[in-house]
């Protein structure tokens, strides 16, 4: 079965299936469909998913998924990195929802308004608020992360690769780590997972906007 990735590589929630797929040696496709310009509400992509978002994946049976965390838990069910125990399953889909609602809300949006809004954007008032609540969100993974290597449990797994996307990029919305010794001995530790692949760089337009946004 091959699966294709419809995918933006600098968007955290496509790279986290990417990198999945390259932990399992899971064989895949990757078509590249850039969410900053409109290529996600073509009436083709539309008509596979209503939602207009990446990541999207196909398989040559036709079936749709979308929505990374359900994507991550699909292709990670049978593995090592799911816990078969029910409650160990249950604490990673935890963080997998805290990733959602109370991590990416903010991190992700403070990064997409740095690099992908013109620096004059009004959507830059929003900033203040999304760093604060960022750092919360950290400051919650921190505390976690005192007593715990992992976020799936005893070992590496999909609530990790949830979590680590956005995280490892926070300093482009400009939420530093320096406060956060343990969410960066995590990061590293995921770093040295077998088969890790870094997340592209946006483009220098991008690139250059989060320079200047300080």
């Amino acid at each position: 079965m091959v699966i294709t990735v419809h995918g933006f590589s600098p968007s955290g929630n496509c790279h986290k299936v990417r990198l999945l797929l390259e932990q399992l040696g899971r064989e895949y496709r990757w078509v590249e469909v850039r969410s900053d310009d409109g290529s996600t509400r073509t009436p083709g992509f539309i008509a596979k998913n209503p939602n207009g978002k990446v990541p999207m994946i196909e398989l040559d049976d036709g079936r749709v998924l979308v929505e990374s965390n359900a994507i991550l838990h699909w292709l990670a069910e049978g593995t090592g990195y799911l816990p078969d125990d029910p409650w160990q399953r249950a604490q990673a889909l935890s963080w997998m929802f805290f990733e959602q609602y109370s991590h990416e809300p903010y991190i992700a949006v403070a990064r997409f308004i740095c690099g992908w809004t013109p620096l004059d954007s009004p959507r830059r008032a929003e900033l203040p608020v999304l760093r604060e609540r960022g750092r919360m969100a950290l400051a919650v993974m921190e505390r976690h992360l005192q007593s715990h290597d992992w976020f799936t449990g005893a070992r590496y797994g999909i609530a990790d690769v949830a979590l680590f996307a956005y995280t490892d990029v926070a300093g482009h919305g400009g939420i530093g780590l320096d406060q956060f010794p343990c969410v960066q001995a995590w990061l590293e530790r995921v770093r040295s997972t077998p088969g890790f692949v870094p997340m592209p760089a946006p483009d220098t337009v991008a690139m250059r906007r989060i320079d200047e946004s300080g």
